[in-house]
């Protein structure tokens, strides 16, 4: 299954079970980075993580970011500077700038019948 398919199930299964969730999407990539414009990220409101949008530098942080966005409701354009030696301190990572734009996604309405 292809990984956009694998997010679009993912964001189903959220919504349908009632969590709210929210959508990190790589926007933008000036430089060099692991993942492209186009990657995504789906993170519930118990912290489940499905799909990455960089090669496991970012995620935890987008998590952090994800969880504003999923209290307020308020989505965010979020940039990130990367340095090898900032983000690994090994000097392994890829230097560039690389935007990310974190929506929130609520669960479906459930409609009660009176």
């Amino acid at each position: 299954m292809i990984e956009n398919e694998q997010i679009i199930e993912a964001i189903n299964w959220t919504r349908k079970s009632g969590r709210k969730s929210a959508l990190a999407t790589v926007v933008s990539v000036g430089g060099s980075a692991y993942r492209r414009e186009g990657a995504k990220m789906l993170v519930d409101q118990e912290n489940n993580i499905f799909g990455m949008i960089s090669g496991g530098c970012l995620e935890s942080d987008v998590a952090e970011v994800a969880k504003l966005v999923i209290e307020s409701g308020t989505p965010i354009l979020k940039t990130y500077h990367l340095d090898e030696d900032l983000v690994w301190g090994l000097g392994l990572g890829c230097p560039g700038t690389v935007k990310i734009y974190i929506e929130p996604v609520e669960p479906v309405a459930v409609l009660q019948c009176k």
